[in-house]
C-alpha cells in the first residue's frame, strides 16, 4: 500500500514536472503574439497620425496661399476705392469749375443783352431823331424861300449823311454783339451738357473687381461737340481729327478744318486716288476710306451734323496748274426718306460756280449711284454712265466722286467724262486734281 502509495506520489510529480515547461512555454508563446499585434497596431496609427500631419501641412499651405491672394485682393480694392475717391473728387472740382465758368457766362450774357438792348435802344432813338429832323428839315424848306432853301440845304444834307454814318456805325456794332453773344449761348450750352454728363457719371463703384486682382473698368464719358464749329467755339485751333457726337447720334471720327472764321467739318476729300470712289448706295450711305486721307464721311453722318440747322457747303476744288478756286452753298440735307436729298438754298441766280449743281439743286437733288438711280435724267443712268455717287441734275454739270486720273489726263473722251469735274470750272473733260468739301453752321462770319 505504502509503495503504490509512493509509486502514485512519484508520478504525480513527474506529471507536474512534465506539465510545467509547456505551460510555461504556451504563456511565452501568447505574450509574444501580444507583444507582435501591439507593434503593428502602434505602426498603423502611426502611419495614420503621418498622414493626417501632411494633410494638416498641405491645408496650412493651402490656406496661406488663399489668405495671401485675399490679401492682394484687399489691397487692388483699397486701391481701387482710393482712386474711386480721387476721381470723385476731382470731377466735384471740375463740376464746380464748370459751374463757375457757366455762372460767369451767363453773367456774360446777361452783360451783352444789357449792351445789345442799351445799342437797340440808341439806333432806335437815332432813327427817330432822323425822322424827326427830315421832318423839320420838310418844314424849313416850306418856310424858306427857294434860294435860301438851296444854300441851307447842303448844311442840314451833311447832318442827315453824318447822321446816317452813326446809325449804320451802331448797326455794325450791334451786329458784332450779336455775333459775340451767339457764341456765348453756344458756350453755355456745351457747358450745360458738360455738367449735365458730369451729373450722371458715377464717382465711386466699390462693388466687385476683376477676379485676376485687377479693378472693375469704368466708363468716363467726357461731353463731345456736335461738329467742328462747336469745337472751334470751344477753342480748339489745330486741325486734325476728332471725335464728334451730333444729337441723338453715336460718336463717329471727323477731320475738322479749323480757319479763321470757325471750324469746318470736311465730308469729302480727294487729293492721290489712293481710295475708289466708283461705289454703291450702302457704301455711300455708311461712308468709306480715312479721315486722315482720301474719304467719304457718309451720307448718314453727314444728315446727322447738318439736320437741325441751316448749314453752309464749302467746295475747294484745285487744277494740275495749281490754281485753285472755292465756293460756298447754304443747304439743306434730306433724310434717307428722301435719297439724302440736297436743297441749295440761294435767293436769286446762282453764281458761275454754283450753277454747277444745276437749277435742280434750289428744289432738291436726291443722292444717286449706279444701283439707285435718282438723277433727273430719265433716259439714262449718270452714276453707271459716269462713276461714282453724286447729287445728279444731269450727267454733265459737275461729279466731285469721280475716278481719279493723273496728269495728263486719259486722251478718250469716254474716259475724261468719268473723272472729277467741275463744269463751270474747268469744264466737264477737265480732270481735277483735288476736291475738298466741308461743311459749318451757316452763323459761322463769311470770310473777308
Amino acid at each position: 500500500m505504502k509503495s503504490a502509495l509512493a509509486t502514485l506520489a512519484l508520478g504525480l510529480a513527474l506529471a507536474s514536472a512534465a506539465g510545467f515547461p509547456a505551460e510555461r512555454k504556451a504563456g511565452a508563446e501568447r505574450d509574444k503574439r501580444v507583444r507582435f499585434a501591439a507593434w503593428d497596431d502602434v505602426n498603423v496609427i502611426a502611419h495614420g497620425l503621418l498622414q493626417l500631419g501632411q494633410g494638416l501641412k498641405e491645408h496650412v499651405d493651402k490656406t496661406k496661399v488663399q489668405m495671401r491672394d485675399v490679401l492682394a485682393k484687399i489691397k487692388v480694392h483699397e486701391g481701387a476705392v482710393a482712386e474711386l475717391a480721387a476721381e470723385s473728387r476731382r470731377r466735384r472740382a471740375e463740376g464746380e469749375a464748370v459751374l463757375a465758368r457757366a455762372r460767369g457766362l451767363e453773367d456774360g450774357e446777361a452783360r451783352l443783352l444789357n449792351v445789345t438792348a442799351e445799342l437797340r435802344e440808341r439806333t432806335d432813338e437815332m432813327r427817330g431823331d432822323g425822322a424827326a429832323l427830315r421832318a423839320r428839315l420838310s418844314r424849313l424848306e416850306e418856310r424858306l424861300p427857294e434860294g435860301a432853301a438851296n444854300g441851307s440845304g447842303n448844311g442840314i444834307q451833311r447832318i442827315l449823311e453824318a447822321q446816317n454814318r452813326r446809325m449804320d456805325e451802331l448797326t455794325a456794332r450791334l451786329k458784332l454783339q450779336q455775333e459775340k453773344l451767339d457764341k456765348q449761348n453756344v458756350r453755355i450750352r456745351s457747358l450745360q451738357s458738360q455738367i449735365q454728363q458730369s451729373r450722371q457719371r458715377p464717382f465711386s463703384n466699390t462693388e466687385g473687381f476683376a477676379t485676376s486682382g485687377g479693378a472693375e473698368q469704368r466708363d468716363s464719358p467726357v461731353a463731345m461737340a456736335s461738329d467742328c464749329h462747336e469745337l472751334f467755339l470751344r477753342g480748339e485751333t489745330a486741325s486734325g481729327v476728332f471725335s464728334v457726337r451730333p444729337h441723338d447720334a453715336e460718336a463717329f471720327p471727323v477731320f475738322c478744318e479749323m480757319a479763321a472764321d470757325g471750324g469746318w467739318t470736311v465730308v469729302q476729300k480727294r487729293q492721290d486716288g489712293s481710295v475708289d470712289f466708283d461705289r454703291l448706295w450702302s457704301a455711300y450711305e455708311k461712308g468709306f476710306g480715312s479721315v486722315d486721307g482720301e474719304f467719304w464721311l457718309g451720307l448718314e453722318k453727314i444728315h446727322a451734323i447738318a439736320k437741325d440747322a441751316d448749314y453752309v457747303l464749302k467746295i475747294q476744288l484745285s487744277d494740275w496748274g495749281d490754281d485753285s478756286a472755292s465756293v460756298r452753298l447754304p443747304f439743306r440735307l434730306g433724310g434717307a426718306e428722301t435719297g439724302y436729298s440736297l436743297r441749295v438754298r440761294e435767293a436769286g441766280a446762282f453764281s458761275p460756280l454754283e450753277s454747277s449743281l444745276g437749277p435742280d439743286a434750289a428744289s432738291g437733288l436726291p443722292f444717286s449711284t449706279r444701283d439707285r438711280d435718282n438723277d433727273r435724267k430719265k433716259e439714262s443712268n449718270c452714276a453707271r454712265h459716269l462713276s461714282g455717287g453724286w447729287w445728279f441734275s444731269n450727267c454733265g454739270r459737275s461729279n466731285l466722286n469721280g475716278r481719279f486720273f493723273r496728269s495728263p489726263p486719259p486722251k478718250q473722251r469716254h474716259q475724261r467724262k468719268q473723272g472729277i469735274f467741275w463744269k463751270t470750272w474747268r469744264g466737264r473733260y477737265y480732270p481735277l486734281k483735288s476736291s475738298v468739301m466741308m461743311i459749318a453752321p451757316a452763323a459761322i462770319r463769311s470770310e473777308s
